[in-house]
Order: C-alpha cells, then sequence, then structure tokens
C-alpha cells in the first residue's frame, strides 16, 4: 500500500512526501507562490516517471542499449473546474541502439500491463504515445 503525506507551509505552498521520507514542493503558479510544481504537473511527471521505469526494465531485460531517455508529457484539461484532465500524450525520446519493434512493446507493455499510474487514469482519461529514436551523441 501506497503511503503519503502533504504539509502546508504558507499561503498555498505544500510540501508532499512519500513514506521513504522523499519530498516535493507544490505550490499554485499565482503571484508569491510559484516555488514548485502545480499538482496538475505532478501527476503528469507522474506517469512519465512510472512508464521511464517500466520502459528502461524492459529495453534492459531485452538487452537494448538505452543511451538516454527523455519523455515529453503534454495534456489538455477541462476549462471549467475541477479541470480533469481529457486527453495526456507522451512522446517517448530515446537514443542508443533499440529496435524499434522492442521500443514498441516496451511502450504498450508498460502502458497496458505495468504502470500503475496509466492503469489508475485510464479509462476517464485517453493516454496516447509516440516515439523517436534519435541517432548521433546528445
Amino acid at each position: 500500500m501506497g503511503q503519503a503525506q502533504v504539509i502546508w507551509v504558507e499561503q498555498e505552498q505544500f510540501v508532499g512526501i512519500d513514506e521513504s521520507n522523499h519530498s516535493v514542493v507544490l505550490s499554485t503558479q499565482g503571484e508569491g507562490n510559484a516555488v514548485g510544481m502545480r499538482p496538475s504537473d505532478l501527476l503528469l511527471v507522474a506517469l512519465a516517471g512510472c512508464t521511464a521505469v517500466d520502459v528502461v526494465r524492459i529495453l534492459e531485460k531485452s538487452r537494448q542499449k538505452l543511451a538516454s531517455l527523455k519523455i515529453e508529457v503534454t495534456g489538455e484539461q477541462e476549462p471549467e473546474p475541477p479541470w480533469a484532465f481529457k486527453t495526456i500524450h507522451l512522446k517517448y525520446r530515446l537514443r542508443g541502439s533499440l529496435s524499434s519493434e522492442v521500443v514498441e512493446r516496451a511502450i504498450e507493455l508498460s502502458e497496458k500491463k505495468y504502470c500503475s499510474v496509466s492503469a489508475s487514469l485510464r479509462p476517464q482519461v485517453e493516454i496516447t504515445t509516440s516515439y523517436d529514436i534519435l541517432q548521433g551523441e546528445e
């Protein structure tokens, strides 16, 4: 079972702490408060982080030579409160000696089998993916 807490610091600023005592600063983006991530952005980061772990593990187990991975996440929210996400797109930017078939399979396995954040968002949120395998140095 996961466990976390959020502690109010001041104004619209908070600290989130997980069960291992790791922390992240959260805030609104209003004047004087933009010191941390917006909670909705943290959701996007959580989704990207969850799938990143899966994809790296799957590629390693498949003996792929991954040099770097960056996931760009965009989300479209409803225009009215509570501003729920309607769609989220994950763009994987991978670099290394990689098979596109293995990359596609790793993303699919993460999306449909392993990523708890993705599973928690579906089916209410449409999650789409794309990827690029980049050549050369970063």
